[in-house]
């Protein structure tokens, strides 16, 4: 059955990109820079090491089995305790100084084998529609400038131990479709980890709350499963189990935006999808998202994306 993050995952057209597995040994220090609409993380098979984010100023310290997971693509350093961040040396320095082609692993640093430092480090981007900042989705945009799951690969559940061995045993190896499996099964880590920051760390900040909040969840779920239906404020509210005035209240509170505008935004977000990877025409694009009349969806899709869709399709 369809569910809310499962949708929103999909209609971003999330797609992975595995880049390297690391070998590091002190002293090291990498500044990773930053990326538009990509999401990065990174596992600690082994070892440790401190990860400096300058746009928070913050210094964090993983251990063996931590996973940080840096949502928006903010440019951050991974670090040995030895080694402060203005001493850290860009990714295309040390690729060049330690030979990395993209394939295998990258080793680099000194020559203190005893404390080797081993990432499993995925690359996620969005194919967010033009004319709109971020990924296309609050849920994804409002995430921290990073998340931190400590002993990931045991807290998280079986299923998650068992990706991240299966991801570490891919990119080890040289077996045919390696790259490919390795790419799934790092957007299915990534997936899992969105979900665990929800459940276990529910934030109580307005930009998640309305996610967290069981009502307000219950609302976005149904409609996401039907998103061309005619809803309704009210419609929305029998969803929640909640009187329209206090769902209207509600929501807003928690979503920043008002109930429709929420519904709209997603609209739009299908639209672009369909236009783009579904090869819909407008009319087709119009039904799917619920509109009677092509002009009528024309004219929202163009205020809400800059572009009209025939020039959205023709772009894409």
């Amino acid at each position: 059955m369809l569910d809310l993050l499962s949708d929103i995952l999909t209609r971003l057209s999330l797609r992975g990109t595995l880049y390297f597995r690391t070998s590091f040994t002190p002293p090291f220090g990498i500044q990773v820079p930053p990326f538009e609409n990509v999401a990065r993380f990174h596992f600690v098979q082994r070892g440790e090491l401190k990860v400096h984010v300058p746009a928070t100023g913050e210094t964090l310290r993983l251990k063996q089995g931590d996973l940080i997971l840096i949502p928006h693509g903010a440019a951050h350093m991974l670090l040995c305790n030895e080694v402060q961040p203005m001493e850290a040396l860009p990714l295309d320095r040390v690729l060049e100084e330690a030979g990395y082609k993209g394939d295998g692993v990258l080793v680099y640093g000194g020559a203190d084998d005893g404390r080797d430092t081993q990432l499993i480090c995925g690359h996620f981007s969005f194919s967010g529609p033009p004319g709109r900042g971020g990924t296309g989705h609050m849920l994804i945009d409002r995430l921290p400038p990073f998340i931190v799951i400590e002993n990931y690969g045991e807290e998280g559940g079986a299923w998650i131990e068992a990706t991240l061995r299966m991801i570490g045993s891919e990119v080890n190896g040289a077996r045919i479709g390696a790259d490919l499996i390795a790419l799934k099964l790092s957007e299915v880590l990534f997936a899992q980890a969105i979900r665990a920051y929800l459940e276990h760390q529910s934030p109580s900040d307005a930009a998640l709350a309305g996610f967290a909040d069981q009502r307000i969840s219950r609302a976005l779920t149904a409609f996401h499963r039907a998103p061309a239906e005619d809803w309704s404020v009210e419609g929305l509210a029998r969803e929640a189990g909640m009187s329209r005035t206090a769902f209207a209240q509600v929501f807003a509170e928690k979503m920043a935006v008002t109930p429709m505008q929420y519904l709209t935004n997603w609209r739009m977000q299908i639209a672009c999808h369909g236009l783009s990877e579904s090869r819909w025409n407008v009319a087709d694009a119009a039904a799917e998202v619920g509109y009677a009349s092509e002009a009528a969806f024309s004219r929202v899709f163009k205020k809400q994306v800059g572009l009209s869709p025939a020039a959205y399709k023709a772009m894409h």
